[in-house]
């Protein structure tokens, strides 16, 4: 029975839709994951066809549940992970149980954003930065070194969708932010704070051939974390325009040493050159892969399966549209009661899929991460322009009820 495993999924986004790829394509789908929450909701998820709790920190008890499923009679074709943190781990379990064209050490160090940082060091596309260890300085030293350079990003190392990523303008509050970084994080890196237009570019590396396979312009929003509220494929890119790109990302790559692999950069441009915000080793999640289908007609998921099975990944665009992802927040944290205006949303011009993701009685905040959007709003049109107007209008509709706790 050809297998293949996944290490952890999100209920929703491109890591959900990578396991409806892989049933598509005709494989017998294993979801490892340690959310007993996911056990208990086994029901809805018709796709996976089982579904094992793993304490996946633990990498001996993943490999023996491998083993498991070898003595099964399951032909384990590939171990693959869509989130963050998993990603390496699933390369190299793939790497000793099948046959992986991936490149494992570049996942490594993007999973890292100090070794991405490292071996990015004096590379032009790449910002100036500085690590904190509080074993080489001590914290007011630190400090008086870096106020010279304010304003500043401070982030933990492994941070993932603005989690632990903040700004700090002015010494008491780079303090503040050390302090806080550092309850969870042996050391902390700061860069330079880049002013510029934010975009961020899909890529597949198949053969060493670097493959851009979307550009897409983001709306970024200042909470207490700098959150992408606003996503926008852009199917039409002037050509010098998408050359630089090119040339930045592949030099990048470059540097990786990525053979064959999916990632995905945030990058500004910064008085004409393009800038490295962060790197990571696979799709972006959220409605990332419905915003590139509904845009160009690919499934980035499934062509990055096909791709990390061996196989040659189809990326011809079937067609061209301007695509609106408008994200949605809430003000005030407390349970929710109810959501309005999702059916009347759906109905307005353009609008492609309308997601809710809290459920009724869940907990929800204002957003200090990605994780914390509520959902979203998936618009259409041949005109850039419209696209964004019917996502925004139909996102008027939505409300949230939210019972102070």
């Amino acid at each position: 029975m050809r297998t293949i495993v996944f290490i952890e999924s999100n209920k929703s986004g491109s890591s959900r839709e990578a396991i409806k790829a892989a049933e598509r394509l005709g494989y017998f789908t294993v979801l490892f994951t340690n959310r007993q929450k996911f056990i208990q909701q086994r029901t809805e998820f018709p796709e996976v066809h089982q579904m094992i709790f793993v304490e996946l920190s633990i990498y001996d008890e993943i490999k023996n549940n491998l083993i498991k499923l070898q003595k099964q009679g399951k032909q384990i074709k590939g171990i693959f992970s869509f989130v963050h943190s998993y990603v390496h781990v699933a390369a190299a379990l793939s790497e000793e149980f099948c046959s992986s064209v991936v490149s494992t050490d570049a996942i490594l160090k993007m999973e890292n954003k100090v070794l991405t940082r490292k071996l990015l060091k004096g590379h032009p596309n790449s910002p100036h930065y500085a690590l904190y260890n509080p074993d080489e300085f001590s914290l007011e030293n630190f400090i008086d070194q870096a106020k010279n350079y304010f304003p500043l990003i401070v982030k933990s190392p492994t941070s993932a969708g603005s989690k632990d990523v903040m700004l700090a303008n002015n010494e008491n509050q780079l303090k503040l932010v050390l302090q806080e970084l550092l309850k969870k994080n042996e050391q902390i890196l700061l860069e330079e704070y880049l002013e510029g237009p934010q975009y961020l570019i899909e890529v597949l590396v198949h053969n060493g051939k670097v493959h851009i396979v979307a550009i897409i312009e983001q709306q970024i929003t200042l909470f207490q974390r700098f959150i992408v509220t606003g996503y926008c494929l852009l199917p039409y890119i002037n050509q010098r325009m998408y050359d630089n790109i090119h040339e930045a990302v592949s030099s990048i790559l470059k540097a990786f040493q990525m053979k064959n692999g999916a990632c995905h950069l945030e990058m500004r441009l910064v008085k004409g050159v393009w800038k490295l915000i962060e790197i990571n080793p696979r799709i972006s999640g959220g409605a990332m892969n419905r915003i590139i289908e509904v845009g160009y007609g690919i499934n980035l998921v499934e062509e990055t399966i096909q791709l990390m099975l061996g196989n040659e990944p189809r990326l011809t665009k079937k067609h061209r549209k301007y695509v609106y992802a408008h994200y949605l927040t809430v003000e005030s944290r407390g349970k929710l009661n109810r959501v309005t205006g999702k059916e009347l949303s759906s109905q307005y011009p353009g609008v492609e899929e309308v997601y809710i993701k809290p459920r009724q009685g869940q907990i929800v905040r204002p957003p200090l991460s990605m994780g914390d959007r509520c959902g979203y709003i998936l618009a259409s049109s041949d005109f850039k322009i419209e696209a964004k107007r019917f996502a925004i209008r139909a996102a008027s509709n939505i409300h949230f009820y939210i019972d102070p706790i």
